[in-house]
């Protein structure tokens, strides 16, 4: 029976991660057919005073560039780490998501997103852009 088990493990194995691969296929194709060209982007004018108290503000840069110059109340959540602690963001509000450059912060927007977080955005231009 101990002889069996195995073999039978490695097909279930084998077999069920292309079914995985595409059903996340699926779903970024989902995502992609209903998302317009400024989907997920908020523009730094658009966080205006009355807004900003409902704002969580994520800093996806590594905890010495956010030591370094963070947004005011901001959380550090490296972009790498947004599949682990993505319980840490709030499903209320708005989530913005910022780096350097706003190519980290759009990488870690589509992964929240996809994991069921439509209310993450990207900050353009990143954190420079946004002065208080």
């Amino acid at each position: 029976m101990r002889n069996l088990l195995a073999p039978i493990l490695a097909a279930l194995i084998l077999t069920s991660a292309p079914l995985r691969a595409s059903d996340l296929a699926d779903e970024i194709g989902g995502y992609l057919d209903f998302a317009g060209y400024v989907e997920g982007v908020i523009q730094p004018a658009q966080l205006t005073e009355d807004i900003l108290p409902g704002v969580t503000f994520v800093d996806v840069r590594s905890a010495d560039s956010f030591a370094a110059d963070a947004i005011d109340g901001a959380i550090n959540i490296e972009w790498r780490e947004i599949v682990a602690r993505a319980d840490e963001l709030p499903d209320t509000g708005l989530v913005v998501m910022y780096c350097d450059t706003a190519v980290l912060s759009s990488q870690a927007m589509l992964v929240a997103r996809l994991m069921g977080h439509d209310n993450a955005l990207v900050l353009q231009g990143g954190r420079a852009a946004f002065q208080p």
